[in-house]
């Protein structure tokens, strides 16, 4: 038992602010609990005595009798604060706040806001709103919302909103698509009880399969990717996150700031957590759907049948548009469906059974599909048979579909011709899409998920030389990431033509000459940068020439003299960096290096700290990342130095919260090792 658990098995409920008026909040919450079947102590609380639903009506909490110890609050904001302090006398310790009028509704209203969460942390009450329709359970069942009856189907998706209009909205929807519910939740202004805590309590629920989440924002973005990724390893989360773009984003030293936005790094957070991030509401219950009712596929090798070869082809370039493949048949396959369908008949993959095919053709060939080693998945496609009713096929396919080890989703296209057929599938929880590009998306969340079961699970931050907080002010950012073992290139700083002629001799030649300036982010714009100096002469005409062309091109900047730098020769050039995320901490970035990162925009990001492994993926989703391992004329170059690079580089910024901003560019990945070529610290 947690102290969540009344909000889900309440012994007892009290309705305060109860109402006969049929047009009152309090009328609507009334009905639908006793309507719901909830078997627990019902209990009315209002100024107004009498009866309703053939219940007494209390004037108070401390009037009613034992059992309650789940409070739902429909009184205005001005008196909950009374509220609150009433229930604390009852030892109720869960109340569900519906009424508004708090954060939402300007400055007054969040200082009832904190005046209420402040009574109830003292009295230890669990608050889930204010400003939400509540909550509600269809196995228990429990009904505590104001919506319009009935409740939800019986299912085994839970939804998690802060938004209580979406879930009206999605409530009706469920209704008519014939989609179950377990467990249903508002969270309103997330006073107290938030996305976090409830991941936590509803992923208990043995009635839950799959989790969905409608987020607008997260409590404290550090716990939630810690109490996510517990979650996702023993039931799949799937979230819509909305406010994907972001007017006037402020301005950022680095690349990597300038890329990196809020919603950037909520696709790294859910990365990081293993949460798949939904874009529409239809695609958080088509994945919702799968994940719930189907077997995880072995691989992402995917048989298509159809009648009709357009849908066909459809649903091929669905599958690798979604990273799947056409499974290539076995020869022992491909015969027995020679023997089994006309001569005109497609073979290969997608198998077109033609327009002729009957309830028992889509049986027989399924059967054969699902025995193929080579096939992991398979996608039927239904229109409408010309020839047959398509429940028909419906009924035939089903009891395959529900024996079989290996995922088949169905793409029911149509409307009116296929209603039954679609009943039939929904009864048999076999999940049905109206069109094979949603039922590919499905295929390949499943995919997804059984490859993020078979990954690593324990994860040790290696051991690195932590520098004390104030060697970031004190040190270079040369010799902070050298500090984390990340080889550098030697530098010297000189501050005149002179200065820069002894340094050379100190360093050796070739050398690579660089402004150095904290105003001037994109050196070789004002023409801040000479490469392959070979000798003393050639130094002082570049110092002379580079001041010349860089205080014409920015009059206004501090130029503090030039960096000289030993040319490191060959390999490939990458950019590695870290912005620091206020909610979930450093977002580190890898991509495509030099002077056009922010035009190619050929980056990958994840949350830090990271390991091997999450510095690899990031890695592999570049061009950049791919190209190390050689393409054409270029030679492979050391993929592993490079990740191991981004795992130190995540470590000293997870170290160290006082860097906003780090950035190695260029890195420069050599056949073997890599050298930071150039760091820039904010």
């Amino acid at each position: 038992m947690t102290e969540l658990t009344p909000f889900f098995t309440p012994l007892g409920i009290a309705i305060v602010g109860a109402s006969a008026n049929p047009g009152k909040l309090g009328y609507g919450v009334a009905r639908n609990l006793v309507n719901s079947g909830y078997s627990g102590a019902i209990h009315f609380v209002s100024h107004r005595a009498g009866n309703l639903f053939g219940r007494p009506v209390y004037p108070d909490l401390a009037s009613l009798p034992d059992p309650v110890d789940l409070a739902v609050l429909i009184v205005p904001a001005s008196g909950m604060a009374a509220a609150l302090q009433a229930c604390a006398g009852r030892d109720i310790h869960a109340a569900i706040i519906m009424s508004s009028g708090f954060r939402e509704a300007g400055q007054e209203g969040a200082a009832l806001e904190a005046e209420i969460v402040a009574i109830a942390r003292q009295n230890g009450i669990r608050i889930i709103g204010p400003n939400c329709i509540g909550l509600l359970d269809t196995h228990l069942p429990l009904d505590t919302t104001f919506l319009p009856p009935p409740i939800p189907p019986k299912g085994d998706v839970a939804f998690i909103s802060q938004s209580g209009a979406i879930c009206a909205a999605i409530i009706d929807w469920a209704r008519g698509q014939g989609f179950g519910f377990s467990r249903l939740i508002s969270l309103g202004n997330q006073a107290d009880v938030n996305e976090t805590d409830m991941l936590a309590a509803v992923v208990e629920d043995e009635n839950t399969r799959v989790l969905t989440l409608y987020i607008e924002s997260v409590a404290d973005g550090r716990k939630f990717i810690e109490e996510a990724s517990r979650v996702t390893r023993r039931k799949p989360v799937v979230a819509l996150k909305v406010g994907r773009f972001e007017a006037g984003q402020k301005a950022a030293a680095s690349h990597t700031g300038a890329l990196a936005g809020s919603d950037t790094a909520y696709e790294a957070a859910f990365r990081k957590a293993g949460i798949f991030r939904a874009t529409t509401s239809e695609e958080m219950f088509d994945w919702a759907s799968a994940l719930a009712s189907c077997p995880l596929p072995a691989g992402r090798d995917i048989a298509v049948l159809t009648n009709a070869g357009g849908p066909g082809v459809i649903a091929a370039d669905a599958l690798e548009t979604n990273g799947l493949h056409l499974a290539k048949l076995s020869a022992s396959t491909r015969q027995r469906l020679t023997e089994l369908l006309p001569p005109a008949a497609g073979l290969n993959n997608p198998v077109d059974m033609l327009a002729s095919a009957s309830p028992a053709d889509y049986a027989a060939c399924l059967r054969l599909l699902l025995d193929d080693e080579t096939v992991d998945g398979v996608l039927v496609i239904l229109p409408p048979p010309p020839m047959y009713p398509a429940e028909s096929v419906a009924g035939a396919v089903i009891p395959l579909i529900q024996s079989s080890r290996k995922p088949v989703l169905v793409a029911l296209m149509g409307e009116t011709l296929i209603q039954e057929a679609a009943e039939r599938f929904r009864r048999a929880r076999v999940p049905e899409y109206r069109f094979p590009e949603r039922a590919a998306a499905a295929m390949a969340v499943l995919a997804e998920r059984q490859e993020f079961l078979t990954t690593e699970t324990t994860r040790h931050p290696e051991n690195f030389n932590k520098n004390p907080a104030a060697s970031v002010v004190n040190s270079s950012a040369d010799e902070l990431v050298a500090a984390y073992g990340i080889p550098t290139a030697p530098a010297r700083l000189a501050q005149s033509a002179s200065a820069a002629v002894q340094a050379a001799a100190e360093l050796g030649f070739p050398l690579v000459m660089k402004i150095a300036s904290p105003d001037i982010l994109h050196k070789s714009d004002v023409g801040g940068v000479r490469l392959d100096i070979h000798s003393e002469q050639e130094i002082y005409l570049a110092y002379t020439e580079m001041m010349t062309r860089v205080t014409t091109a920015a009059p206004q900047a501090k130029i503090e003299g030039v960096l000289l730098q030993r040319m490191v020769p060959g390999g490939q050039e990458v950019i590695v960096g870290m912005a620091r995320d206020p909610q979930f901490g450093p977002l580190m970035m890898f991509g495509s290096g030099g002077v056009e990162v922010e035009g190619l925009k050929d980056v990958a990001f994840a949350l830090g700290p990271l390991d091997q492994a999450e510095a690899s993926d990031m890695i592999r989703r570049t061009w950049a990342g791919r190209k190390l391992r050689g393409f054409r004329s270029l030679p492979p170059a050391d993929e592993a130095a490079a990740a191991d690079i981004l795992v130190k580089l995540s470590h000293l910024a997870f170290d160290h919260p006082e860097i906003a901003e780090i950035e190695i560019n260029p890195l420069r990945v050599l056949n073997q090792g890599a050298v930071a070529i150039d760091v820039r610290l904010k």
